[in-house]
């Protein structure tokens, strides 16, 4: 049996979630359980928690607060007041608006083309594809739709203007139709033994849209298979990592997300470092291994 000295000096993490996942998101059931192993203490604990004490902790790590989207500033103002987070605060508020796919693309990395609505601006869609229309803060695919163009001309602009009407911005992209075939590939980065962030495991998740918005979102309804990242692939999200503001040394994790382009380029889709699934389950052991290390190695 532990003595209060030992107990107290046991580290202490919280892995953040929301009251969606009180008991976290199923993949990271794995990681707080390696942890537990190692004699971390770790509990689940919702971001917006009023009772929680974020100074107690050693180490608070972004895992699965999902419900923050229409809760944004909340969120950015709670992040910038834990003592210590893991991905940081100043890059969560970077990376929770899409719009840094617009910095991405000015320094010359594969982007797939995204155009921006902003409040107060129209959109005229394009005469003919098909497009695809979403929030630029957002997850789990939620308010995104798919239209084929002209014939839903009129559901595509409804769906930006009432993004702008609710004061968000809207993004319009291309669907990239190969996404119909191979899927999208995510590519997870974790801390190396340097603490460099290096290519991990990736997987690859199935097309998801397939018409119009409804306002729905299910993070549990992607179908995910483990996958061999290519070596343009990992190429590609390399380039990305290289030039996210601040660096990757303080970085916990890393997801870039690609699908091939109509030349079979990979084109970035998104670059996730705020609370991305980092697919644990498919890594393996060895990626569960190396994540708990990695946060233990930051206590």
């Amino acid at each position: 049996m532990s003595s209060p000295q030992a107990a107290r000096e046991r580290s202490r993490v919280a892995l953040v979630t929301c009251d969606l996942f009180p008991d976290l998101w199923e993949d990271d059931v794995e990681l707080r359980d390696a942890l537990r192993s190692r004699g971390v203490d770790v509990d689940a604990v919702s971001w917006d928690d009023a009772a929680a004490d974020w100074a107690s902790y050693d180490l608070a790590v972004i895992r699965s607060p999902w419900d923050y989207v229409p809760r944004r500033p909340q969120f950015l103002a709670w992040a910038h007041s834990v003592p210590r987070l893991l991905n940081p605060a100043d890059v969560l508020e970077w990376n929770t608006d899409k719009r840094y796919l617009a910095e991405l693309a000015e320094a010359g990395l594969p982007v797939t083309p995204t155009e921006f609505v902003a409040p107060g601006q129209t959109w005229t869609p394009p005469t003919t594809g098909e497009w695809v229309v979403k929030p630029s803060v957002s997850a789990g695919s939620q308010d995104t739709g798919r239209y084929v163009l002209p014939a839903q001309s009129d559901l595509a602009e409804a769906h930006v203007a009432r993004l702008t009407a609710e004061g968000r911005t809207a993004m319009i992209q291309p669907y990239l139709a190969a996404v119909d075939e191979l899927g999208e590939t995510a590519l997870i980065f974790l801390p190396d033994s340097s603490g460099d962030l290096g290519y991990s495991h990736a997987i690859r998740k199935g097309a998801m849209l397939t018409g119009p918005d409804e306002g729905l979102i299910d993070p549990g309804s992607e179908q995910i298979d483990p996958r061999t990242a290519t070596e343009a692939e990992r190429r590609t999200a390399e380039r990305v990592l290289e030039v996210i503001p601040g660096g990757t040394k303080r970085l916990l994790y890393a997801r870039v997300d690609l699908i091939p382009g109509p030349d079979g380029t990979p084109l970035l889709v998104e670059l996730e470092l705020a609370e991305p699934s980092l697919f644990l389950t498919e890594g393996g052991d060895a990626a569960t291994t190396r994540l708990a290390e990695a946060i233990i190695g930051r206590l």
